[in-house]
């Protein structure tokens, strides 16, 4: 999923009060019933009063004269297409165990790659590929023609100038398009299939994914150095049932800037072999 250019200038003030917003008032509804599909909050006039009271803060920028402002419209307006494209888009395209098997096993037959297919870390009958990691690796070969790739960079990516280096990011990531030194493309691989619990390691995946945006905006701003950074994920149970709030982060993360795109479970079908064409023309520039 690329983000909206409507939602990509927005400043960090902006930013703030979404946070703000949802930290007092939730990201998602709260389900009423077994059979009832809760939807995503979108602060409404009087909530958006109350919050600031509560804080003691002055609302005059998003409510004036008891009425919403361009600013607290377009705060309602970002909302609302957050959870339309959360509800419409994302979890459509989130993958349940067994279904990123059979979509693994077509593209391996396929595809007969020659690329790492590496096992998950899980135990018993819970050990298998990893399935999404596979399924990216496997694309990624199908489409990168002669140009190299890093498919398992076990070092931290750097940066050059003249052969010297400018910048180490902090984290090894999980792949680098062509090499982990002056990348064109890096990403970074969330795969939750076979969890039955919802543990700190998702909230940990997207301030992961904030740090390492945030470096790569430092070298974007003073370096003038573009260094494509995706998020790929998936798993219906971790994501959607369990960790939608999470989802709504990363909807934010991507239009602040931080990641250039999330990429949302059977979407590597179609999304992987498009950015592979695009990181090879930007290595012939």
């Amino acid at each position: 999923m690329q983000p909206n250019n409507n939602y990509k200038a927005l400043d960090l003030e902006f930013w703030a009060n979404v946070k703000l917003l949802n930290q007092r008032l939730g990201y998602a509804e709260r389900k009423r019933n077994k059979k009832s599909s809760p939807g995503f909050v979108v602060p409404n006039k009087k909530q958006i009063l109350e919050v600031f009271k509560e804080e003691g803060l002055n609302p005059e920028k998003l409510v004036h004269d008891n009425k919403l402002t361009e600013a607290g419209k377009l705060l309602q307006e970002y909302m609302t297409y957050r959870g339309s494209v959360l509800v419409n888009h994302v979890e459509p395209n989130l993958m349940n165990r067994d279904q990123a098997k059979i979509l693994f096993e077509a593209k391996r037959a396929e595809l007969n790659p020659a690329c790492p297919l590496p096992m998950n870390k899980q135990k018993g009958e819970k050990r298998d590929y990893a399935l999404l990691t596979g399924l990216v690796n496997m694309l990624i070969e199908a489409n990168k023609g002669e140009f190299e790739c890093d498919y398992d960079p076990k070092e931290l990516t750097a940066i050059t100038v003249d052969d010297f280096p400018v910048r180490t990011l902090s984290r090894r990531i999980d792949g680098a398009f062509p090499s982990i030194k002056d990348p064109k493309a890096i990403w970074e691989i969330k795969e939750y299939y076979n969890t039955t619990t919802f543990g700190s390691r998702v909230a940990d995946g997207v301030y992961e994914t904030q740090l390492d945006g945030w470096e790569l905006w430092e070298v974007r701003s003073n370096l003038q150095r573009d260094i494509k950074h995706y998020l790929i994920i998936d798993d219906h149970y971790t994501w959607w049932a369990k960790g939608r709030s999470y989802l709504c982060r990363l909807i934010d993360v991507m239009h602040m800037g931080l990641v250039t795109e999330v990429i949302f479970g059977k979407e590597v079908i179609d999304r992987i072999p498009a950015l592979v064409n695009e990181w090879k023309k930007s290595v012939c520039k």
